[in-house]
């Protein structure tokens, strides 16, 4: 084998310090006895467990963004997590003697956050961004045929992000040995200059690096994997160089199997390096054949055809799982927003994990790769502005030549809602960066998220991008589009509705900006919203109306840690509210809001739940989400008569209306009937009686024993017949038997302090989740059990089977 991908997951130790301790502390030193450190696995996140605290890294300063230009006190920005502090992580790495005149690198996606790495007790190199992937060559500090020391210092400052950043080495890290001469880290550059029905033609830009330092006659072969696993091209040059070169290489493929949404059709160049006939190096690279087009008047069209953006923001914390990186756990929530009819993700506001990507090139999902929320002026105290002037192309480059392969990715974004915006060198700023976007890759247009829209015009930021983002601008869209017909836009950020799973507070009416509640919720009318925001609804009116916006990306479409709007200074509040999917993954009203407009699958749901004890008689209004036009609502078998949407008002245009519904126990009901009056769908929502038993969903019956595949069980409460007891709060505890260990555990409840390494929880709504653990190499039957007082106790089984050959837990098989 010429080239060896070898995960560094197992065996770390770590140890973390607070930023107040100033006594000299080095944990690269090779005498260093670390045997009572804390063994961890990689991903990590030092932060996620715990404890919250509203003492934790609490920020004083303005949001310029949110029309807050005082300075405030901000509890929960970041989680109310204990992200701040330096950690240290060790590893002793054996190194063959084999691996003698071979170059041996070592590759991080992502550490949180101005991490050095040493290698025994030497500096191999620093990266501060903590989103960027970077890569540092080890061969020359090598012990060979002994342990040696590798260490990473981690230091996370406070007031460094808007919101919860995680800690430490939070995604993968690798080694890579392979020959002296070999393809660069990220160093093939593939695009499709050409396609047509009959043929494409691929262009292949391949980066070689001489490790050696002298002159080398070398062959380069790169051959063409179709999706179906046949060779459907190669070529063959030869060249001679010194320390670094690039060769181009065109290779046809006939009746080209096109990459698209609903079919995302994958081939893969295999890159050949050979000296005197002997191969030293193979690199993999994955890769998709497809055209997209942006146009001023039709808006985004995927190879000829056009198509609404239909995406959500979606920041890269796991919920519970925190910022550490689990497959799975990525794939479930693109799954939940496919399955709602969502066709993009905008990645916010940083460069994601690789696999995120990875799982959208093969799932047939749209990306916006976004690389900063600051540039040289900053929003919070250590945020990235304190490194934009020496690392800003560094990084940028690093985003583009890693994720330039991937067909997903349609467009770049060089910032969001930067605050260069309304400076008088704004445009010059993202000029420069386009440029450097333009340069790295000119296949991609270059965008920005611009919320102070009217300033971005006036001192030519918007025109600096090929693609402005408008960013809560439905109202505005027609007034810019007329003004410059030639602009081509979207709408970066929409929305920004607010709600609380299953929460509903009274009168449904719109509220913006919305008001304080005791209960620190926000209502699942889905009729609030912060005072830059807006409705769903009004998104809707505006991508329907204007066929030249390319679409919409929501925010955001799972809550996510920290940005506790609008109780930004009020405690127990740690998460957002603005997730179209609770922090657990469970649907919010919402969901069934997007979907019955996005999705080409029937919809009819009924809000709100109906257990109003005490409130009989009283109006209680209840709102249905359909993809129908016309719906009837029964109370107790009784018509309440027929609501049909309508034009006339942007509240019946697409969701149905019953404002005065007198509550009574019992059942409400609702028919659909399609355009011929035939009943078409019907739904009910029913009195839940007492709490009775738990019942537990599990999302998947078997799991990989990796140590790293999850299964995520949604628990609930239920009466006696077994319905949902909407309003329930029982503490509900877990025990775990066999294959497996728990995870994390979360209720979706935005105000909850309990750890998410807990045992128990208090359910949400009658709700929670835990998310159980395959344990490597140990297959066999994971069983859980749910126990909550008198209740009735659950238990379900997982089967954790050995790894597959091949599959979703191979995702990090592509090459660098």
């Amino acid at each position: 084998m010429t080239r060896e991908r070898i995960s560094l997951s197992e065996h770390w130790r770590f140890y973390k310090h607070s930023m107040e301790d100033q006594s000299p502390f080095r944990g690269e030193r090779l005498d260093l006895d670390d045997r009572s450190w804390e063994q961890v696995k990689v991903p990590h996140d030092w932060a996620i467990a715990g404890p919250f605290d509203a003492d934790n890294d609490v920020q004083v300063n303005s949001v310029i963004e949110d029309g807050i230009t005082n300075k405030m006190v901000h509890i929960g920005r970041t989680g109310a997590l204990p992200i701040v502090g330096i950690g240290w992580y060790r590893y002793e790495l054996s190194v063959p003697f084999g691996w003698v005149g071979k170059r041996v690198l070592i590759e991080f996606d992502g550490v949180m956050s101005d991490s050095t790495v040493y290698l025994n007790e030497q500096e191999v190199g620093s990266w501060p961004y903590g989103y960027t992937s970077f890569c540092f060559d080890l061969t020359e500090r090598l012990r060979f045929g002994q342990t040696n020391v590798l260490a990473v210092r981690v230091c996370s400052l406070p007031s460094s992000s808007r919101w919860y950043p995680g800690a430490g080495i939070y995604r993968h890290v690798r080694l890579i040995v392979t020959g002296p001469i070999h393809v660069g880290p990220w160093g093939t550059y593939i695009t499709t200059p050409h396609i047509s029905d009959q043929s494409a033609q691929i262009r292949v830009v391949t980066t070689l690096v001489n490790a050696l330092l002298q002159p080398k006659l070398v062959e380069l072969k790169t051959i063409l994997i179709d999706p179906n696993g046949r060779v459907c091209g190669e070529a063959t040059s030869e060249l001679e160089f010194t320390d670094r070169t690039e060769c181009e290489q065109l290779v046809a493929v006939t009746e080209p199997a096109l990459w698209d949404v609903a079919a995302p059709q994958l081939y893969k160049a295999v890159t050949i390096v050979s000296v005197l006939g002997l191969e030293v190096d193979r690199y993999e690279t994955p890769f998709g054949i497809r055209s997209i087009a942006f146009d001023a008047q039709e808006g985004f069209k995927l190879n000829g055809t056009a198509m609404k953006l239909k995406g959500v923001c979606l920041h890269h914390d796991l919920g519970a799982l925190g910022a550490a990186v689990y497959v799975r756990a990525i794939e479930r929530q693109l799954e939940l927003m496919q399955k709602m009819g969502c066709n993009a993700i905008r990645a916010t506001h940083n460069p994601p994990a690789p696999e995120l990507l990875d799982l959208c090139d093969r799932m047939g999902l749209l990306v916006i790769d976004e690389a900063f929320d600051e540039w040289a002026e900053g929003k919070v105290t250590n945020g990235y502005h304190r490194l934009f002037k020496e690392w800003a192309e560094k990084d940028l480059r690093a985003m583009i030549c890693r994720d330039r392969n991937h067909p997903s990715v349609i467009m770049w974004s060089t910032g969001n809602e930067i605050r260069e915006q309304w400076m008088e060198d704004g445009a010059e700023v993202a000029r420069y960066l386009t440029n450097i976007c333009h340069d790295a890759d000119p296949t991609r247009p270059v965008t920005a998220g611009l919320s102070m829209t009217d300033e971005a015009i006036r001192n030519g930021l918007a025109d600096a991008v090929d693609i402005p983002g408008w960013n809560y601008k439905p109202h505005r869209y027609a007034e810019y589009h007329e003004q410059r017909p030639d602009w081509i836009a979207y709408g970066s950020e929409t929305a920004s509705t607010v709600s609380s799973r299953g929460v509903y507070h009274f009168p449904a009416a719109e509220e913006i900006p919305m008001k304080r509640q005791k209960d620190l919720h926000a209502s699942s009318y889905d009729l609030s919203a912060p005072r830059w925001g807006s409705t769903p609804d009004r998104e809707f009116m505006a991508q329907d109306e204007l066929p030249y916006m390319l679409g919409e990306f929501v925010w955001t479409g799972f809550d996510y840690l920290g940005e506790p709007t609008p109780y930004r200074t009020e405690w127990p509040s740690r998460s957002s509210y603005f997730g179209i999917m609770d922090l657990c993954g469970l649907p919010k009203d919402r969901y069934y809001l997007y979907k019955s407009q996005w999705s080409m699958e029937p919809v009819l749901h009924l809000l709100p739940h109906w257990n109003w004890p005490g409130r009989e008689g009283e109006y209680i209004p209840v709102h249905c989400y359909t993809s129908y036009s016309q719906a009837e609502l029964f109370l107790n078998g009784i018509s309440l008569g027929v609501s049909r949407k309508s034009t006339d008002s942007l509240y019946e245009r697409y969701r149905l209306r019953w404002e005065k519904v007198p509550y009574e126990p019992g059942t409400i009901r609702v028919v659909a009937y399609d355009n011929d009056g035939n009943e078409a769908m019907s739904h009910e929502v029913h009195t839940a009686g007492a709490p009775a038993r738990i019942l537990l969903e599990p999302d998947r019956s078997g799991i990989q024993a990796d140590g790293h595949d999850l299964s995520f069980i949604t628990v609930s409460i239920v009466d006696e017949r077994g319905r949902r007891c909407p309003t329930a709060s029982e503490k509900v505890s877990f025990t775990i038997q066999g294959a497996g260990e728990l995870a994390a555990i979360d209720n979706g409840d935005p105000t909850s302090t309990t750890s998410f390494r807990s045992d128990s929880i208090c359910t949400f709504s009658g709700q929670c989740m835990v998310i159980v653990r395959s344990l490597a190499g140990q297959p066999g039957t994971l069983r859980i059990t749910a126990a909550s007082g008198a209740l009735q106790a659950a238990t379900a089984d997982i089967a954790a089977v050995p790894p597959a050959e091949a599959g979703i837990g191979e995702l990090d098989s592509r090459s660098s």
